[in-house]
């Protein structure tokens, strides 16, 4: 059988497989969500970010995550001669700090945020699956964003009307 050598572009790579913690298994896409969920935290407590400065810093994050993982991951997409491999999890982190967005920065909503992000990714109700129809990296970054989405509103719904969560 013969193996097909593939050609890396090195910072799209690093980038899309956010600094290989993509190719851990099984289950590369949680990994990926949990070291940004960790990324968020340990930044909001190392520098003791309240919710307003840790929310303008997420979203900047999200941005350049985003503006970068999408050309990322449509190179690593077409090296890989795949349409959204597993491998590449920047779309994770970008979605799992959307959905971290508006949260304070504790364990318990840290934990929260990686547990709805991750709801939504997998079982990708409307409009997420629209998403997934988009080529290249464009699709691969959007769906997981929408993801994000869902899971900042349930985030902010379950901590205002839930008592134990706020």
């Amino acid at each position: 059988m013969e193996q097909r050598h593939i050609e890396r572009t090195p910072w799209a790579w690093t980038l899309a497989t956010f600094l290989g913690i993509g190719n851990l298994k099984p289950g590369p896409g949680t990994y990926g969500s949990v070291a940004a969920m960790l990324i968020w935290l340990c930044a909001a407590q190392t520098f003791h970010l309240h919710t307003l400065p840790l929310a303008l810093y997420t979203v900047a994050a999200t941005v350049l995550i985003t503006l970068g993982g999408i050309p990322a991951s449509t190179l690593v997409a077409q090296e890989a001669g795949r349409e959204d491999p597993g491998f590449v999890v920047v779309d994770e982190v970008a979605g799992q700090w959307l959905t971290l967005v508006a949260l304070s920065p504790s364990w318990r909503h840290a934990l929260l945020g990686l547990a709805l992000f991750r709801l939504f990714d997998i079982w990708k109700p409307w409009p997420v699956r629209r998403f997934e129809e988009l080529h290249g990296g464009t699709g691969i970054m959007l769906d997981d964003l929408a993801a994000g989405v869902l899971g900042l509103i349930a985030a902010q719904l379950l901590t205002h009307f839930v008592p134990v969560l706020r």
